[in-house]
């Protein structure tokens, strides 16, 4: 009974996350258009004017960037701490599939990426803006399809985002960190330390955790290390289970629990938004044709698109021909294959690590240009080739039933 429970928390705790995230997703995606709308109509001057105007020691941009996103960053933390620990994730078994179509989807785009930028040292950085795959945008497009996509590809899906979100988060930390401030660094640790105490010490009440992580933040800031990370490592001491002895924690009873789900909404229809509308802004005027045929564009979105694809789709391919793991239940390979360019669409992380990789306004318009041609052609495309194979496969089940 209680294993049955068990079963039943998380996977309405699945089923919530992954609703959230699809509504999140259509949501970013109507933002993205505005934004872009926005920074080519006559309002343009006004919209990156007051993206660039201070409040306090930081520009609105920054505090977007820096300090709202750390929200997100914790709260992809605690995704990845739950999944690992008491969800999809949990087992070896579980983590195989979508951990080594996560690790393929990394490397072969950042690999196109590199073999189309190899002449041009100052692009070389930008390596890993076509690694990353924005799960609220490509679960969005794969909720459009309702029941016609078995839930086992939209968990797949899900879990393969996840461990791509904890790559991305490593890569950042460890090839987009500026000069370190020793002592800051420090004093960041120590903050870390005591948060871990408090874990280790079943401090159950989340207002210690979010006062010490607000001081975890401007010190991780003041350090050098993006200041976003200290989101992930405030996730990380964030107790999922209750005393040992004591009744298994319910989502009411566990703090990570009672963190995530106050936190699922604000960030999917509030500050992924607001980030999305404050980057993916591009102005077009004055860019010719020839922007979409430079390395570094076609690096970035030929890395999402075909990179993607042939990472993810190969090996998942090639675990399954082995025998080491089984397709997405009730899922045909045509679906794989149109998940797999989902994974393409790159935009949250993607433009995020680019504004990290490149100081240069101009390139950076290059940069979110690739990214907007990538997750538009990997979004169509993947949406058109799971409507056809969705459609097969139900035109074969009424043969089969006929």
């Amino acid at each position: 009974m209680s294993s049955t429970m068990h079963s039943g928390r998380i996977n309405s705790s699945l089923r919530k996350f992954l609703a959230n995230e699809a509504s999140g997703g259509l949501v970013l995606m109507a933002v993205a258009l505005l934004a872009i709308i926005t920074a080519n109509s006559a309002l343009a001057d006004s919209y990156f004017h007051i993206l660039h105007v201070y409040v306090g020691p930081l520009s609105l941009q920054h505090w977007i960037n820096d300090a709202l996103m750390a929200v997100f960053f914790l709260m992809v933390g605690l995704e990845i701490k739950r999944e690992m620990l008491d969800g999809q994730l949990s087992t070896w078994s579980r983590r195989v599939l979508p951990g080594a179509a996560a690790l393929g989807g990394m490397v072969f785009p950042a690999l196109f990426y590199l073999l189309l930028n190899r002449d041009n040292p100052a692009a070389i950085q930008g390596w890993a803006i076509p690694t990353a795959t924005d799960i609220a945008f490509a679960l969005g497009v794969l909720s459009l399809f309702g029941s016609r996509v078995p839930t086992s590809l939209k968990i797949f899906l899900a879990a393969l985002a996840i461990i791509d979100d904890l790559g991305a988060v490593i890569v950042i930390a460890l090839f987009y960190t500026a000069d370190l401030n020793l002592m800051a660094l420090a004093g960041a640790a120590i903050v870390w330390g005591n948060l871990f105490i408090f874990n280790k010490m079943k401090v159950k009440v989340l207002w210690p955790y979010l006062v010490l992580g607000a001081v975890l933040w401007v010190l991780v800031f003041a350090s050098g290390v993006h200041a976003t990370l200290a989101g992930v490592m405030l996730a990380l001491t964030i107790p999922l289970k209750l005393t040992p002895g004591t009744p298994e924690a319910t989502p009411d009873e566990s703090p990570l629990h009672r963190l995530e789900h106050s936190l699922h909404k604000p960030v999917a229809f509030l500050i992924v938004p607001i980030f999305g509308f404050a980057n993916a802004g591009v102005s077009l005027s004055g860019v010719s044709l020839g922007v979409f045929s430079e390395p570094l564009t076609m690096g970035v979105a030929g890395g999402l698109v075909v990179g993607k694809l042939v990472g993810v789709l190969g090996v998942v391919t090639l675990l399954v021909k082995l025998g080491l793991a089984q397709l997405p239940a009730q899922a045909s390979w045509g679906q794989v294959a149109g998940t797999a360019l989902l994974c393409g669409i790159g935009f949250t992380m993607s433009l995020f690590i680019g504004l990290l990789a490149f100081d240069d306004p101009a390139v950076q318009d290059h940069v979110k240009i690739g990214i907007l041609m990538g997750s538009l052609v990997s979004g169509l495309a993947g949406s058109a080739v799971l409507m056809l194979s969705s459609r097969r496969k139900t035109e074969a089940s009424l043969s089969a039933a006929s």
